[in-house]
């Protein structure tokens, strides 16, 4: 449930995560753009689709920022006070399930795109993952918006059964799969799970909040804040272990490539030292 009011110090907590949020997905989404041509072409449609991703968030993050502001306003001079619900306005939860939709399957795409498998394994795994994701966001939905603690159970039940398909899809049929990866992509991929994992588990403990007897504005804060950092978590921070693992497949599949990475990595580090060198010397 929205909250009717809001402190000073509750607002601005959700105001500044949720700017938070903007910057990091916007910039990484921009890095791994620019970023693009430091790996093998074979890679780089997983890197689009990361980039993608975190795109679609910061767009919907930019839409949830505006409703925010819109619902809840004050009459206080230069807006330190309580905040109140507007007339006619209300904080649109729905722009989160929107990106969820969107998201949450491509992060699974990413991932499988990324490891460049047989094309038959490829998409086995994609028809496994794709639709069990989205299942598992429409089924969230009802109960995310319902005031009853009943229907808020029933779909939260429904939406963990294809959650935990996912994790079984990811934790045991794709380790089958990665016997020929490189050993560091190996440990790359088993963190990347593990962040998965932890940044979704997220979601349904900020979900179970109403039903644990823990509501009001102090609560909705906490959510609005858990959301946010999962997101950073699951999107941003994902994509830059996708990009990781991009570079280091690409190093290993042409070490000619890897060479010239390494050699512009080098020239770069070596510009770098020098113009703290004229610096330091003009100083």
């Amino acid at each position: 449930m929205i909250p009717d009011a809001l402190t000073q110090s509750q607002f601005d907590t959700v105001y500044n995560l949720l700017s938070l949020v903007i910057a990091a997905q916007l910039f990484t989404a921009l890095f791994l753009v620019l970023a693009l041509q430091r790996v093998l072409p074979r890679y780089r449609q997983a890197i689009i689709i990361a980039a993608v991703v975190c795109g679609i968030a910061a767009y919907h993050y930019f839409r949830i920022f505006d409703s925010f502001k819109e619902a809840f306003v004050t009459d206080a001079v230069g807006g330190r006070g309580l905040y109140t619900q507007a007339d006619g306005a209300s904080f649109n939860e729905g722009y989160r399930y929107v990106d969820w939709l969107l998201t949450v399957p491509l992060l699974l795409v990413e991932l499988i795109a990324v490891l460049a498998l047989a094309r038959k394994i490829q998409t086995a795994l994609l028809w496994k993952l794709v639709p069990a994701a989205t299942l598992m966001i429409l089924l969230g939905y009802p109960g995310e918006v319902s005031s009853t603690d009943g229907t808020r159970i029933l779909w939260g039940v429904l939406s963990t059964i294809p959650f935990l398909y996912i994790l079984y899809v990811l934790f045991v049929e794709l380790t089958k799969s990665l016997d020929r990866q490189p050993e560091r992509v190996r440990v790359l991929i088993s963190r990347l799970r593990l962040l998965l994992l932890a940044s979704w588990i997220v979601y349904p403990l900020a979900y179970a909040l109403p039903l644990l007897g823990i509501s009001g504005a102090d609560a909705w804060v906490l959510k609005q804040g858990g959301y946010s950092i999962a997101d950073i978590a699951a999107k941003a921070l994902y994509a830059l272990i996708i990009y990781r693992i991009a570079k280091l497949k690409s190093y290993a599949d042409d070490p000619a490539f890897a060479a010239i990475e390494d050699h512009h990595d080098h020239a770069s580090a070596g510009e770098q030292a020098s113009q703290r060198k004229q610096r330091t010397e003009r100083g």
